[in-house]
């Protein structure tokens, strides 16, 4: 279970996704690892053909920073960069998170991440559904969402993944911005299909979770890759 996330949305210049995908498939999964960093999952998003979103773990911050000058000062992305960067025209969409209580960050999986050249799409989608709150979740908050939205989801046949929030600390790899302001808390779901999502979709937003948001909620409908782990 990564004790740091980072949920990382980049905006790709038109018709450059696959290439993006192609490319981190094939490069970036196994050399990040090498190094410590977690690539939990990656994904297109299913409402913006010029999104790719993934998401990296770290284990502690000392280690965020010491495997991201590894891999970013090392041969791999010294040979990839220029390619990956020419498909990207915005990579700074960055939340930085902790683990909303111990028992909400994503688990280890046991399952093998398909092998270097698979190329098949799983039906399932993820949600990542981002609240932006006046305030960091508190008690209150949590058992909100606890009381009312995780009944929901398994009476719906999805899966509550994980759930994090903020990390209110300063960047120590100041080379990769994050953003900052307002607390967010973002939780993930499992569903069986574009459709299973679509079915449960009105009974995801339950009004007592309301007032404590600072914007609409924002949904990514989320496709994974034929080499994501979190599938």
């Amino acid at each position: 279970m990564p004790a740091i996330l980072e949920l990382r949305r980049y905006t790709l210049l038109p018709g450059r996704r696959d290439d993006l995908i192609d490319l981190f498939d094939r490069e970036f999964i196994e050399s990040q690892e090498a190094l410590g960093l977690d690539v939990v999952g990656q994904f297109r998003d299913l409402d913006d053909p010029d999104q790719f979103v993934w998401l990296r773990g770290f284990a502690d911050m000392a280690r965020r920073a010491t495997g991201l000058g590894a891999f970013y000062g090392g041969p791999v992305w010294q040979a990839h960069r220029a390619v990956a960067n020419a498909t990207m025209e915005d990579s700074s969409n960055v939340l930085l998170l902790r683990p909303a209580v111990a028992r909400h960050g994503f688990r280890a999986d046991d399952r093998p991440r398909p092998p270097l050249g698979a190329a098949t799409c799983p039906a399932s989608i993820i949600t990542a559904t981002i609240y932006r709150l006046h305030r960091p979740a508190d008690a209150e908050f949590l058992g909100l969402f606890e009381e009312q939205l995780t009944p929901t989801l398994i009476d719906a046949g999805a899966s509550l993944l994980a759930a994090y929030q903020t990390l209110d600390v300063e960047n120590n790899f100041p080379a990769l911005p994050i953003r900052t302001g307002s607390p967010v808390f973002v939780w993930f779901a499992r569903h069986g299909d574009v459709a299973a999502h679509h079915a449960c979709r009105q009974r995801l937003d339950p009004p007592a979770l309301r007032d404590h948001f600072a914007a609409p909620p924002v949904v990514l409908r989320l496709s994974p890759t034929a080499r994501s782990r979190l599938r």
